[in-house]
C-alpha cells in the first residue's frame, strides 16, 4: 500500500492505493491516528483507489471519525468505491463519515 497526498490550501488530502487489509490497514490507521492528532484536523481521505477494506481499516477509520467529532468536525471521505459503500452500509457505520464525490467538494465543505 502507498499513501499520496496533496494539499489544497489549508486541507490536506491523503489518497490510498491498494486494499486496506492486514498490516496495511494498520499502516493506514497509524498514518490516519497523525493526523487526526496533529494541529489541523481539516484532512479528506480520497478512497478512489481502495478497492476493498477489512475490519482493522474500518476500525481505524471509526476511530478518527469519532476523534475528529470530538474536535468538531467529520471524517470526509471521496470516491468512495462501491464495495467500500456497501461495507459502511452492512455495518451502520455510514452516517459516522461525509461521503464526496470530488476532492474539490470535500476540500470546499470547510468553507
Amino acid at each position: 500500500m502507498k499513501i499520496d497526498h496533496q494539499t489544497f490550501g489549508t486541507v490536506e488530502v491523503c489518497m490510498p492505493i491498494g486494499a486496506l487489509v492486514d498490516d496495511d490497514a494498520e499502516r493506514f490507521g497509524a498514518h490516519l491516528h497523525a493526523q487526526v492528532e496533529g494541529s489541523n484536523p481539516r484532512f479528506v481521505v480520497g478512497m478512489n483507489e481502495v478497492p476493498y477494506m477489512d475490519s482493522v481499516a474500518l476500525e481505524r477509520l471509526l476511530s478518527a471519525a469519532e476523534a475528529l467529532q470530538s474536535r468538531g468536525t467529520r471524517l470526509k471521505l471521496v470516491g468512495t468505491t462501491s464495495t467500500c459503500r456497501e461495507i459502511f452500509g452492512i455495518t451502520g457505520l455510514a452516517n459516522h463519515f461525509q461521503f464526496f464525490e470530488s476532492i474539490e467538494d470535500a476540500v470546499r465543505s470547510f468553507l
